[in-house]
């Protein structure tokens, strides 16, 4: 991940609507959840909540496939992980500093996983 993309992540994280969204997509894992459950759990109006999912998409953060009539949005791991490890790139002079720094998530663990 470059400056540029690392940017681009942390502006569509930026703003508390769509890092809840980001945060319950990666609850959720790779099965994702439709948009209309996504407003319903979150309590974000469906108007406001398609600006949320445009922009977290445009960040590379969330992905979209068609399931039937629905569009079922996921978090995108990788590129959660590329995130974490541009951040904590330099940490401690590039030593490891705990044994979590190493660990990453992935798109096919289970769906325990938060931020």
């Amino acid at each position: 991940m470059d400056t540029s993309q690392a940017l681009a992540a942390l502006t569509g994280l930026a703003q508390e609507s769509r890092l809840a969204v980001f945060r319950l997509l990666v609850k959720l894992g790779p099965a994702g959840m439709a948009a209309t459950r996504i407003a319903e759990e979150l309590g974000i109006p469906s108007s406001s909540l398609s600006f949320h999912l445009k922009e977290l998409s445009h960040a590379g953060l969330i992905s979209a496939r068609q399931e039937s009539r629905f569009i079922i949005y996921s978090a995108n791991f990788e590129a959660m992980n590329s995130l974490l490890a541009f951040l904590t790139e330099n940490c401690c002079g590039g030593n490891p500093c705990a044994p979590s720094a190493a660990k990453q998530c992935s798109a096919g663990a289970t769906a325990d996983h938060t931020l």
